[in-house]
């Protein structure tokens, strides 16, 4: 039985799609595409202060993971990875996602679950990373979720405890440790300067 690639593109955004027809989908380029709660997401591409955030993170974590090796398996992008929460409809493609262990056989991105997901706030964006992605990665069984907003200048840290989200910031002049990542340690405010 073949199956139909459905083309999607800007003018698609909130349209209804469920988590099987998405993974058929292809995106017209130049911009990008998430499923949020059974809705089609069309984004731009990022900007250069979104873009440098993400590199001075990645760059942060990158050093870290060559310097201790064993801890972290994979510094990955969202071009790179995605959640699939089958529950709420949604394919998510965090702006880094730190995995600390290999990738399972089977069901790669609906049982392979990062420790650490990270998201980078923009003007479009802010609703998703606080309103709807927090319950998502929680429910998928993320440890920790940072969301940097350099508008706010701070790191939001949602750790798992209990079962919820336990809430925390960094401020620039802060730094931010975790367990999960024993003699880490981030430096929140080259993070947020890199935005300027």
């Amino acid at each position: 039985m073949s199956r139909t690639t459905t083309i999607i593109g800007p003018a698609d955004h909130g349209r209804p799609m469920t988590l099987d027809e998405f993974e058929l989908a292809e995106g017209v380029e130049g911009h990008l595409y998430e499923l949020g709660r059974g809705a089609i997401v069309v984004t731009d591409v990022p900007n250069t202060p979104h873009m440098r955030q993400v590199e001075e993170l990645r760059d942060q974590l990158v050093g870290y993971k060559l310097a201790h090796k064993g801890v972290i398996y994979s510094v990955a992008a969202g071009s790179d990875a995605k959640i699939l929460v089958a529950d709420e409809q949604s394919e998510r493609h965090p702006d880094l996602l730190i995995y600390k262990t290999p990738p399972p056989a089977t069901d790669v991105w609906s049982t392979w679950i990062p420790e650490i997901v990270i998201e980078v706030v923009s003007p479009s964006s802010a609703h998703r990373d606080y309103e709807q992605k927090p319950a998502e990665y929680l429910a998928f069984g993320v440890s920790e979720y940072w969301i940097v907003d350099a508008a706010k200048r701070e790191m939001t840290v949602l750790r798992r405890s209990r079962g919820q989200w336990a809430r925390s910031a960094a401020k620039p002049g802060e730094t931010y440790q975790t367990r999960l990542l024993p003699a880490f340690t981030l430096d929140v405010a080259a993070v947020l300067d890199a935005a300027k």
